[in-house]
């Protein structure tokens, strides 16, 4: 499953699932540009030292906000001057926000819409074409479970993710006749930053412990009672990207510790 000479851009890859898929990348030979908010006390170079490691990989970073179409743009542009091409393009950015419908504030809605979701199809716009032209890329769209069902409170993030699987399918037909796949990837619940804000405040919302909350998120969905690991996300993606899963295109592989066999 070698990647060795490729190029590859993940999105919010300073962090969680987004940097265990960067570090698989650089480990198989393959470039990558990073992006994402830079975690404190964490500098640039430091985190571009981390991936990289002794792969001697190219490695660079582009803090772009996936809010604004033409940042979005302007990172898959950095990504073919620094690497001279991009062959993977790998969504992962994203955000959440909880609240019943009826007090969900519009501009958090607004927002969770403009970076789960447009921001998959503005990257996957301007990647296309250096794609199309070398008639080789792959695209890999980190959805969720809740891309294929729903919880309560979550109304923008079910619908943005709802819509990468959408997307996900378009882009797939578009271009199933070119040796370019579109994949999404569904992951339960995987301990990252933006899972562990939702333990720490159902810890304080009912007066327990983090690790009583924790037990409770995954009993709640995940039959396994298991995290996912990001490292077991990133194998996964780096499947989809081999010669191997050339015949795979439009689909979308659950990993979810049993969450949608219920």
């Amino acid at each position: 499953m070698t990647l060795s000479g490729k190029a590859a851009i993940v999105t919010g890859s300073t962090s969680g699932i987004g940097l265990g898929i960067a570090k698989a990348f650089a480990a198989e030979g393959c470039s990558v540009l990073l992006n994402g908010f830079l975690p404190p006390g964490v500098s640039e170079a430091e985190l571009i030292a981390e991936v990289a490691g002794d792969t001697g990989v190219t490695v660079g970073f582009h803090g772009a906000d996936l809010s604004k179409p033409e940042a979005v743009r302007a990172m898959v542009a950095a990504g073919e001057a620094l690497m001279g091409k991009v062959d993977i393009l790998v969504n992962n950015a994203g955000i959440q926000f909880t609240s019943p419908i009826q007090s969900f504030p519009e501009e958090r809605w607004d927002a969770v819409i403009a970076i789960n979701l447009s921001a998959v199809f503005h990257a996957t716009k301007a990647a296309l074409p250096g794609m199309q032209a070398r008639n080789w890329g792959r695209i890999v769209n980190v959805a969720s479970v809740h891309g294929l069902v729903a919880s309560v409170e979550k109304s923008a993030y079910v619908a943005a993710k709802h819509g990468v699987i959408g997307l996900t399918k378009v882009t797939a037909l578009e271009n199933a006749t070119r040796q370019i796949t579109c994949n999404a990837v569904c992951p339960g619940w995987v301990l990252t930053p933006l899972v562990q804000k939702q333990i720490d405040d159902r810890a304080a919302k009912q007066g327990i412990t983090v690790e009583a909350a924790t037990d409770q998120l995954l009993g709640e969905k995940q039959p396994s009672r298991r995290f996912v690991t990001p490292e077991q996300l990133a194998a996964q993606v780096l499947f989809l990207c081999s010669e191997a899963a050339q015949g795979m295109t439009g689909v979308n592989l659950v990993m979810d510790g049993g969450w949608t066999a219920q």
